[in-house]
């Protein structure tokens, strides 16, 4: 599966976990919605969380913007929206907030959501701090991935939500 990046430019590119991703030919960046491939899109507002029963599409598409102006109509992306389910930030600026990830953060989710843990890691070893976002959400994405569809991952969502 080919990783993209709808990217807005919002942040610093220094440090821009998507531009770095680009550098090290793991992704590839597009600064059009026309340039992006269809794909599995990951979206925050997305009504189907992400799961194992999604890891068929031929590329993942991560939106890459800066939270204030991640609204609903900055994923306007064709394509399969799903949100990525309950995970905790291990990045610097977002540390222990759930939900807040960085984009490569994103990308690892989903990858290992979809049994691809070898290729998260890779992913995210690129960043200091990459293997803290997978010892934080070890037991969530674990879980996530033994999940057949949406709802199960939803239903298991739903048991850290009640923790907060």
């Amino acid at each position: 599966m080919d990783l993209h990046v709808r990217y807005e430019g919002d942040d610093d590119p220094k440090k821009c976990t998507a531009k770095k991703l680009e550098r090290f030919d793991m992704a590839v960046l597009h600064g059009s919605d026309r340039e992006t491939p269809y794909g599995v899109v990951l979206n925050p507002h997305a009504d189907r969380a992400l799961s194992p029963a999604d890891a068929d599409t031929s590329a993942l598409v991560a939106l890459d913007c800066s939270w204030e102006s991640a609204g609903e109509a900055m994923f306007s992306l064709p394509g399969e929206h799903r949100a990525l389910p309950y995970l905790v930030a291990a990045n610097p600026v977002n540390f222990g907030h759930p939900m807040q990830l960085t984009t490569v953060e994103a990308i690892a989710a989903a990858l290992c959501i979809f049994g691809e843990k070898t290729r998260a890691e890779d992913v995210l070893s690129k960043f200091n701090w990459g293997h803290t976002f997978l010892e934080l959400n070890e037991e969530p994405l674990r879980r996530y991935s033994e999940c057949a569809d949406s709802t199960e991952v939803v239903e298991i969502q739903r048991e850290y939500l009640e923790r907060e």
